[in-house]
């Protein structure tokens, strides 16, 4: 786990890149905005086209395996140079394979000088191409330089667990782990960092930035599961290697055994290999069925593994009490963390800085500070994001059971409906399941996010653009799964949409800012395919979610867990937006902020004063606009300064 960062000039000769040194030492500066990924080691690394920087957290093959790597096979030992951010679990594997395959190549010695997975990668680029990337089981971002064809390739992992970043200018192509990097090397690009306005309605309404894109125009995301070729001179040329598939696998009449079997079998695989690492590994554990899995099975490759939980005070708002019941019914040593309101108002301009673009979901701030804790015992943990998306596990995906009269009927009868709940006034029983009845699945579903709907938007940005909505991300997504039931294709549009523009963000960017590496053993492409498979009724019932997942836990998840409904991550932020607790530090955020030309200041206000005499529930949606404000007095404004410290950890944890 670490942070990388690169640079590659055009051949075109231009002032801003004529002195490459400069280039480098540029590379060098801004691999400071990313120190927190990888404070064991700095390293750079170029030649005439390209500069490598890297930041490494030393969590396998500790001793060796620096980076920036270079390697190459026996006629050339150091033909290409790797930066690489992530963990490939089957590397053990990988390298035997190769060096099994093609021993007769290296008579004089051995195809690999360390006992790293970094050297498996290029490897398996060198002799597989870009299909290498289909064989990789792990979490990555990576990038390798080819010094013969001088052609640069990038990649990311199928889920976009980890992150990569690109800028392309008149003067060459930038990428790294940390947007703020990039943002440093736009003006060595030819490049300005103006805002995107469409990226700011599409944030607004679905509370993160989608990817493609960032906040900023001239920087966007490799998207999960793709790869990119770039040469001197070239813009990137990318495609998608991987699309998660659910595909229902039938099961002969009485096997449902086996697939629970399969499932559980499938888990626990993946938790071993993500428990490989030559440091100490402990895990999240919320009061869930995902966390608990994960870390029951962990004990059985770490009986002194540690847990790690965080919480509020505030009663309704903690799930510490269960967790420590399971930490103890599985035997793990538990550590509770517990936020303040204080500690929660405070921490925010520095968490929007790790944050790099901003994401509107309040469980990253308590993300944030067990992550912190958990570093002083521990350099990576296991944690359980992913089960609900690959295994049916969010309630709303039930909500086609109970649409399902709605769509036998004409369409036009459907808008009737529509029609009549319009009439309704707020607040009144129906009203919504009228609403979303008389919608298809495509325009009423775009993920677990829902802020604002359209008067809304209309209300609060300054320039609201009706073709900026969510069906402008989620329509190309949709065209993928039309042969699916229902509940499929709302897993398929989450694993594109919530699970890696929210999801994974705050579980990178939060564990990343504290040094700590987190590993997600439910987002493995083995258990993928399993979870693929699972028919309709094996994920949701009337009266449960992720009912197959259930059934293979038996026996592994205590019972006071296994069948408790799920309950997230909930945080008090109704109650602190109306109380003392953070009313005050809202409407001084408000003032404050140099938003006027992007958001109506005054429409916000008032939402502030409706959501704390209590005639409006706007938490949300006044957190979206409060992040954003903070993030842009960080980024654009420069008037908010956080004090990032300077990581100190110990390498041997």
């Amino acid at each position: 786990m670490c942070g990388l960062l690169g640079f590659l000039a055009s051949d075109v000769a231009t002032p801003a890149t004529s002195d490459y040194e400069t280039v480098v030492t540029q590379v060098y500066d801004a691999l400071h905005c990313a120190r927190h990924r990888g404070p064991d080691e700095r390293g750079t690394w170029h030649d005439d086209h390209l500069v490598f920087g890297f930041n490494r957290l030393s969590i396998i093959d500790i001793e060796h395996s620096h980076q920036p790597l270079r390697w190459g096979p026996a006629e050339n030992r150091e033909r290409y140079a790797l930066a690489f951010n992530g963990e490939i679990y089957n590397y053990l594997e990988l390298r035997a394979d190769l060096a099994e395959t093609h021993a007769a190549e290296f008579p004089e010695g051995e195809m690999f000088a360390t006992e790293g997975d970094g050297e498996a990668i290029v490897a398996a680029y060198h002799y597989w191409g870009p299909d290498a990337v289909r064989r990789l089981r792990g979490m990555f971002a990576f990038a390798i330089w080819d010094t013969e064809t001088n052609e640069l390739f990038l990649a990311r992992d199928p889920f976009g667990i980890k992150p990569l970043f690109l800028a392309t200018g008149p003067h060459g192509t930038a990428f790294g782990s940390e947007k703020k990097s990039l943002l440093e090397l736009l003006p060595t690009l030819g490049l300005d960092d103006d805002l995107d306005p469409r990226a700011v309605e599409h944030y607004t309404v679905l509370q993160y930035v989608p990817e493609p894109e960032t906040l900023h125009k001239n920087i966007q995301r490799l998207e999960s599961g793709s790869f990119a070729t770039v040469q001197p001179g070239s813009t990137p040329r990318i495609k998608r290697y991987f699309t998660p598939g659910f595909a229902v696998r039938p099961f002969a009449e009485g096997t449902e055994d086996a697939r629970y079997r399969e499932i559980a079998e499938a888990l626990e695989d993946s938790v071993a290999k993500h428990m490989r690492a030559d440091v100490t590994v402990g895990s999240f554990l919320s009061g869930g069925i995902d966390s608990t899995a994960i870390a029951a099975l962990a004990m059985r490759h770490n009986p002194n593994l540690i847990t790690f939980t965080s919480c509020f005070e505030r009663e309704g708002y903690s799930e510490a009490d269960v967790a420590a019941e399971t930490a103890k019914a599985i035997g793990a040593r538990h550590i509770i963390k517990t936020v303040s309101p204080t500690e929660f108002a405070e921490a925010l301009p520095e968490i929007v800085w790790y944050l790099d673009d901003p994401v509107a979901d309040p469980a990253l701030v308590p993300l944030y500070f067990v992550a912190k804790e958990a570093r002083k015992h521990v350099k990576v943990v296991l944690s359980g994001e992913g089960a609900d998306e690959l295994f049916g596990g969010y309630t709303i995906y039930r909500e086609p059971l109970s649409l399902a009269p709605f769509e036998r009927l004409p369409r036009g009868l459907r808008k009737l409906a529509g029609a009549l709940s319009n009439r309704i006034p707020e607040g009144t029983r129906g009203k919504s399941l009228l609403h979303r009845g008389s919608l298809s699945l495509e325009e009423r579903y775009y993920g677990n996010a829902r802020s604002f709907n359209d008067a809304q938007l209309r209300a609060v940005l300054r320039e609201f653009r009706p073709e900026w909505t969510h069906q402008d991300v989620t329509a190309p997504i949709y065209a993928q799964s039309r042969d699916l039931d229902p509940v499929a294709r709302m897993q398929h549009l989450d694993l594109f949409t919530w699970l890696r523009g929210d999801i994974l963000v705050k579980a990178d960017k939060m564990t990343m800012a504290n040094s700590l590496e987190l590993r997600v053993p439910f987002l493995d492409s083995e258990v993928m395919r399993v979870a693929g498979g699972i028919p309709l009724e094996q994920k949701i019932t009337k009266d449960t979610t992720k009912y197959a997942l259930r059934q293979a836990l038996e026996g592994i998840v205590p019972g006071h867990v296994l069948h408790r409904a799920k309950l997230g991550f909930p945080v008090p932020l109704r109650h602190w937006l109306r109380g003392t607790e953070l009313y005050d530090w809202a409407q001084q955020q408000v003032a404050e902020s140099q938003t006027d030309h992007l958001l109506d200041k005054a429409a916000i206000s008032d939402m502030l004063v409706a959501h704390r005499t209590g005639t409006s529930d706007h938490s949300r949606r006044l957190w979206t606009v409060l992040v954003f404000m903070i993030w842009h007095g960080i980024f654009v404004e420069d008037r908010i300064k956080p004090q990032i410290q300077e990581p100190t950890y110990p390498v041997s944890l």
